[in-house]
């Protein structure tokens, strides 16, 4: 069972690997043409309103639980 598991994780980091080249081809022409400042900004907007969202969730938890 531990071989399987071993061999599958191998067989996947391979995979991901010759993924990884085509990934690189476009992050460069995101950042010649200076799209990849959108990208990032985008995404720093989102983990922050999930951020702000989680940590107001658990406040209102932590209030029923008082309760």
């Amino acid at each position: 069972m531990m071989k399987k598991t071993i061999i599958s994780f191998a067989l996947l980091l391979i995979n991901i690997s010759l993924f990884a080249q085509d990934k690189f081809e476009m992050a460069t022409e995101l950042r010649s043409s200076g799209k990849i400042y959108v990208v990032v900004l985008v995404l720093l907007t989102i983990f922050a309103i999930l951020g702000v969202y989680l940590f107001l969730l658990d406040r209102k938890i932590k209030k029923l639980e008082e309760k």
